[in-house]
């Protein structure tokens, strides 16, 4: 590196790289570190380009790891990072464009170091190295202060208190990514890390003061979406004269290196056109990294403490001891904010974590009148549930059960009529309530469920919501209606052909007791469960709002037939009782006006017949109502799905995907 522009296949021999990883120790004071930070080379534009960064960089850690023992030259370039970051928010406001430049360029060396150190060693062998100093070969300081940890802490007043402007905005996302890369062990372990020198760091001591701090600003950073400065407008004045070395040196890094080291990243994904906020992005990821990290045996986790706990700033009551980390941030900015990323993953997995955690969110958003903007974009990502991955269509889910765990979310959507839903293409929809549309979004994901996935959590969790929803159902939409009605007939199907195949088998086992039978049993219990819940939201439409909805009561005439089978049926005798009388009380009304009647009549006298239905003839049973539970140890999962959507979108940071342990990763 250095004062002159290189390659980055050149980077191995590169003489200032060669002398910092090579026998020689360097004084804190050389003029060599303002030559090693003053560098620029052509931009990596490809995920091959940035394997050959990664590569190159591996082979000076090598030699580094080799020779640091003997030289401590990784801390005194980490300990000449440290002074220049004192002097970091005086140079912002002076507009001090080479010093702010030559530290991001310190930062980004340390932050390529650590990446390839932590994938190599383990953590007591890292911090062990940060310990040594210049003394004979493997001497190091007992007495000194923990120089890794006064690094993290370093990044954590860096990310917090260094003001956002176009010159500090690099920095800013370096910082942040060296703390993503600080807390990258995780990614070389199968197992969840429940103890780790970068967690009791974070938990305890001259870092746990900034906790909140920390987390708004994290937090801000999303809500704000700053895109990055156009390359190369904000670092130096072209003077008349052309510039100058300087001048080129700076909008060499400008157009070439933080451009690609803040909107690249692992694979063609991290370099999507989606990605505005090369900052909002990695905010977004360290937030959802801290937070999910595992409680110390005797510490909460704080910065999960910070998020469960934070208020609207409109709220002036003051904070309970119970919550040393809770802080005040704005409400309506995050709603917006979370209503229009919810195309990301790691947004709607905060969105989740809100919802479920922090009751004051909770309680905000469900008292919005514009719930809409919020739900919609959920929906979205049902709807194209082909295109998700898994895991983001689970945090869409289980987003929806936790709203309808609210009577009043389930009134109000009913009462919120939308217009053209171009991105339904199943039907023309151009009128329908948002519920009506909530509804046939979920029974499209359990049909594509039950013919792809298979997938009885996804199932149970669908059910779960329209039964939540179902007392509430109002003015259900004709098309919402019959597709209620389609799903059970679809189920029924189901059900016939497995008691067919569950009678064949046995008849089959008669004849030869060599051949294992399969388990229709438990197939047929599935199915049957699933058929109860669909009769048990049917029901209790009809018994609390049968008034409010005649096209459920039409469809459920027109597919009568349906219902036949299940009349006498053990498992379904009871709840069919309500929906036998409500078939048999309006089939007789309609058999009484006549023949060949119209789709409005039909629905006339539905209107009229439910006046006349005597509602104590309508057998009571408990109302369906299903609450969301975090499985036990959900860190089993969140932890890795957090990391994978680090290694996948994570601008910037490269990992090669041989070296990933806690999660499958595809080569490719």
């Amino acid at each position: 590196m250095g004062s002159n522009s290189s390659r980055i296949s050149d980077l191995p021999k590169n003489e200032y790289l060669k002398k910092l990883s090579g026998t020689e120790s360097i004084s804190e004071n050389d003029p060599f570190w303002n030559q090693l930070f003053s560098f620029s080379f052509p931009a990596p534009t490809s995920s091959t380009e940035l394997k050959l960064l990664e590569e190159a960089t591996i082979s000076v850690c090598k030699s580094l790891v080799e020779n640091n023992p003997r030289t401590g030259n990784l801390g005194a370039l980490t300990k000449v990072f440290l002074a220049r970051t004192k002097e970091l928010r005086v140079s912002a406001e002076c507009q001090n464009h080479i010093f702010i430049w030559q530290t991001h360029n310190a930062l980004f060396i340390i932050c390529c170091l650590l990446k390839v150190f932590i994938c190599e060693m383990s953590e007591e062998e890292l911090q062990l190295h940060f310990t040594y100093e210049e003394k004979s070969p493997g001497s190091y300081s007992a007495d000194s202060e923990d120089l890794l940890e006064e690094l993290l802490c370093s990044l954590i007043k860096l990310i917090t208190d260094t003001p956002l402007l176009d010159i500090t905005y690099e920095i800013s996302v370096e910082a942040i990514s060296a703390m993503v890369v600080f807390l990258s062990c995780q990614l070389f372990h199968k197992e969840i890390l429940r103890q780790s020198i970068s967690h009791k760091y974070l938990m305890q001591g001259p870092c746990l003061p900034y906790t909140s701090k920390l987390v708004k600003t994290l937090l801000y950073n999303f809500i704000r979406q700053e895109k990055p400065p156009p390359p190369g407008a904000y670092v130096f004045p072209q003077q008349s004269d052309g510039g100058g070395l300087l001048y080129g040196l700076a909008s060499g890094v400008a157009t070439g290196l933080w451009t690609v080291f803040t909107l690249g990243g692992a694979g063609s994904k991290a370099t999507s056109p989606e990605l505005t906020s090369p900052l909002a992005n990695q905010s977004l990821l360290l937030l959802l990294v801290l937070v999910n990290l595992t409680d110390a045996p005797d510490i909460p986790n704080p910065y999960r403490q910070a998020v469960t706990s934070f208020r609207n700033t409109q709220d002036s009551s003051p904070f309970p001891s119970s919550s040393p980390h809770a802080f005040q941030i704005n409400f309506n900015s995050l709603y917006t904010a979370l209503c229009e990323q919810q195309t990301s993953d790691q947004a709607t997995l905060l969105l989740y974590t809100l919802l479920h955690q922090n009751g004051n969110v909770r309680t905000y958003m469900l008292a919005r009148t514009d719930m809409e903007n919020l739900v919609l974009p959920i929906l979205e990502i049902l709807y194209h549930v082909e295109k998700r991955n898994s895991h983001h269509v689970y945090m869409a889910l289980i987003i929806l059960l936790i709203l309808t765990e609210d009577d009043g979310f389930n009134r109000s959507i009913h009462e919120v009529i939308l217009k053209n839903i171009t991105w339904y293409s199943e039907r023309v929809l151009t009128e329908i309530s948002l519920g009506s549309l909530l509804i046939l979004v979920v029974i499209r994901t359990i049909q594509y469920n039950m013919t792809r996935t298979r997938d009885k959590y996804l199932h149970t969790n669908c059910l779960a919501a329209l039964a939540n929803m179902s007392a509430q159902f109002r003015s259900l939409h004709q098309y919402a209606a019959q597709r209620i009605i389609s799903l059970f007939s679809l189920l029924s199907k189901k059900h016939n052909k497995v008691l067919e195949q569950a009678t064949q088998s046995l008849r089959g086992s008669l004849s030869s007791s060599d051949v294992p039978l399969p388990d229709y049993a438990q197939d047929l219990s599935v199915i049957e469960e699933v058929i109860r819940m669909m009769l048990e939201i049917i029901n209790s439409c009809l018994t609390n709002s049968l008034h409010h909805n005649p096209n459920l009561v039409y469809a459920l005439l027109y597919k009568r037939d349906l219902f036949e089978q299940f009349r006498t049926h053990p498992s379904f005798q009871d709840i069919m009782q309500n929906i036998d009388l409500v078939i048999s009380f309006f089939s007789s009304r309609l058999l009484q006006a006549g023949a060949e009647l119209s789709v409005e009549r039909v629905l006339e006298i539905i209107k009229q017949g439910v006046v006349a239905l005597p509602k104590d003839r309508l057998k009571k049973f408990p109302e369906l109502k299903f609450k969301y539970v975090e499985e036990e140890q959900p860190e089993e999962f969140f932890i890795p799905y957090v990391w994978s959507l680090v290694y996948n979108s994570a601008v910037g940071l490269y990992w090669n995907p041989q070296d990933i342990q806690l999660f499958a990763v595809d080569a490719d």
